[in-house]
């Protein structure tokens, strides 16, 4: 039996990071066992659902790197894959309950009769679960076609899945009492049903529920920000799944080796915006200079920065400190402008050391007849400048940074040095020196 998962969202608004986490579950799962992801689109809200919606579920999934086999823009065997497009499906279904005498008119709407038994799911991560349909006071029958001729969503959540040859169904648990209405639902049809899966819920960092304004909620906010798609989803996997080793950094083709539902927790996940922030910063680190730059460059062309010929060297200077591709700007600007500004707070700390003081006076000047200039020679010009000051050539660093940067943190003073060159250097000391 070959696998087969879905993942039905409702277009109503953007993508939200619980969805995604639920898509990449479905995903990887069908990736695993060599199967076959379909998308499909619950879009008989009317009122609610927008094109931008459905666009915005599209562009995320797409940008997130989880392509689907079957669905919209892709075809398939068992579409439409839109709901709105497949009342005539419902209608032939919904006459076989008829047929059976399994459903009754009720002012207008129409209820299933649920069998009033024990009903038991094995869920591959809750366990097993018992809903008793023995107290109809409990659990009266539930209507599945409304006055107005619509269908309701346990209705055609299980048609859906019986005519798309869904093996398996991994959603968030806020559906698991749900899964037994659907269980009847696959009896009265006289189909096997699926094997059930309901994941955790997402939650923030305090344990409040995640709602739709928390920051991170969002999957289309996330390129806008500067995530790399391949750190998002790595991010969002750890949401609950627990790959049950150290690591924490993960490929999406490890993901794939790694997953399984057997290592999805119980407990609800913990939304930490920093952790992802962190995560990012692994995936940035292990892209190549070229790599690196390549995806900063949209942010450092909207800052109003000029990428040169060495953009490469110079983004690549950085791709170590930063933890999102937004942060780029800020942290090359000083080597890709001629002029630069001076954090005030950085600038203070030299300027209470008068054997800095006193060295970049004269620095610039050494600088500029260094006849080839490197990073070692500029450092040994330095050395020389504050022995006969009396002091150590690495207390002299920090000042040294600040003078070509302007910043008391960034690359490498040696990668500094070689990117700027010999004039840049003389020409910031220089002025840097005047500064103090």
């Amino acid at each position: 039996m070959k696998v087969r998962t879905r993942f039905a969202p409702s277009p109503t608004g953007y993508l939200h990071v619980g969805g995604a986490r639920t898509a990449l579950f479905n995903w990887l799962f069908a990736r695993k066992h060599g199967g076959e992801f379909v998308l499909r689109v619950e879009d008989t809200d009317e009122a609610r659902n927008t094109d931008e919606a459905k666009q915005a579920i599209f562009d995320g999934m797409s940008w997130l790197g989880m392509d689907w086999d079957e669905g919209p823009g892709k075809g398939g065997d068992c579409g439409p894959y839109f709901q709105s497009e497949r009342k005539e499906i419902y209608d032939k279904w919904f006459d076989t309950l008829a047929d059976a005498g399994r459903v009754y008119e009720d002012d207008g709407a129409w209820r299933f009769k649920f069998e009033r038994k024990p009903v038991t799911m094995n869920d591959m991560v809750c366990g097993e679960v018992t809903i008793d349909y023995r107290d109809e006071s409990n659990t009266p029958d539930m209507v599945v076609k409304r006055s107005d001729g619509s269908y309701v969503f346990h209705f055609v959540n299980v048609v859906d899945d019986l005519e798309m040859g869904v093996t398996h169904v991994i959603r968030g648990e806020d559906h698991l009492m749900n899964t037994p209405k659907h269980l009847q639902l696959f009896e009265a049809f006289g189909v096997e049903p699926p094997r059930y899966a309901h994941i955790p819920l997402i939650l923030n960092e305090d344990g409040s529920k995640m709602s739709k304004r928390d920051e991170g909620a969002a999957v289309g906010d996330y390129p806008k920000k500067g995530f790399l798609p391949e750190g998002v989803v790595n991010f969002i996997a750890l949401l609950g799944w627990n790959p049950k080793t150290e690591e924490e950094v993960f490929s999406m083709a490890e993901l794939i080796e790694r997953f399984s539902l057997e290592h999805v927790n119980r407990a609800p996940g913990r939304f930490d915006f920093e952790k992802c922030k962190w995560v990012n910063q692994q995936h940035l680190a292990k892209l190549t200079d070229e790599e690196f730059a390549a995806a900063a460059k949209p942010f450092v062309v909207a800052a109003g920065l000029e990428p040169g010929a060495d953009y490469p060297a110079v983004a690549g200077a950085v791709r170590e400190k930063v933890r999102l591709l937004s942060e780029v700007p800020d942290a090359v600007d000083f080597l890709l402008k001629d002029e630069i500004s001076y954090d005030p707070e950085t600038v203070e700390k030299v300027r209470g050391n008068d054997v800095a003081k006193g060295v970049m006076s004269g620095l610039g000047g050494v600088f500029a007849e260094i006849s080839e200039w490197s990073a070692d020679a500029a450092k040994e010009a330095l050395g020389v400048l504050a022995k006969e000051a009396g002091s150590k050539p690495g207390k002299l660093m920090f000042p040294l940074r600040v003078a070509l940067s302007g910043k008391g943190g960034g690359p490498d003073l040696g990668v500094i040095l070689e990117l700027l060159g010999k004039e840049k250097c003389a020409q910031r000391v220089g002025k840097f020196a005047e500064m103090l």
